[in-house]
């Protein structure tokens, strides 16, 4: 595999593969924690308001542009360690 070192130069697929610092892997698991809520909360099986249901499709949404955007961080300092 070739090293790019500079992030702007990176397919999306070597971007994903790249060491991703550690602020952006704790924020890619509240991203996680908030789809996962928001999921949750649209597929119960009892009747929820229609303010709960637009409020967790939001909550999900949410929390799926966060992990996508924290997945794609790029740490490129020269002491980081491989994922």
């Amino acid at each position: 595999m070739e090293t790019i070192t500079n992030p702007n130069e990176m397919t999306i697929v070597q971007r994903v593969k790249a060491p991703t610092p550690p602020f952006f892997k704790t924020l890619r698991i509240i991203g996680l924690a908030l789809a996962a809520i928001g999921g949750a909360l649209l597929a119960a099986p009892i009747a929820l308001p229609a303010a709960i249901i637009s409020a967790a499709s939001y909550i999900a949404l949410a929390g799926g542009v966060i992990t996508a955007v924290s997945q794609t961080a790029v740490d490129n300092s020269t002491d980081s360690k491989a994922n």
